[in-house]
């Protein structure tokens, strides 16, 4: 895979990074203001853009709306389960697993021509 085939996969990972501690960083820190959370989050969630608006603009160069849509999905539910486990400390039980199989074979057939 070329760097400019790449470089959108590597930033649809790094804006699902911080897409995911925006959306659920802040359970970590249940007794905090609901409004302060939210202001953090939208604070994270301006980074989660500043990655994925180039990662789709450079990636529609090679891949359709369709099949970016469908690999970001994929790159997300990756990136929620190491969060999940690693920072949350809430392990995947099998049908998580299952469920998450399932959307990537649904990624997978975006793909197909």
């Amino acid at each position: 895979m070329s760097l400019e085939r790449f470089l959108p996969v590597l930033l649809l990972l790094g804006s699902n990074v911080f897409m995911t501690f925006a959306w659920y960083g802040h359970l970590k820190y249940k007794s905090a203001p609901l409004f302060t959370v939210i202001l953090v989050s939208w604070g994270i969630a301006f980074f989660e853009y500043c990655l994925m608006v180039p990662a789709n603009r450079l990636g529609s160069a090679f891949y359709s709306a369709p099949q970016l849509k469908g690999m970001q999905e994929v790159i997300t539910l990756l990136v929620f389960a190491a969060f999940s486990v690693g920072y949350l400390g809430q392990p995947l039980k099998w049908n998580h697993w299952a469920g998450f199989a399932l959307i990537a074979v649904a990624a997978w057939l975006i793909f197909m021509e």
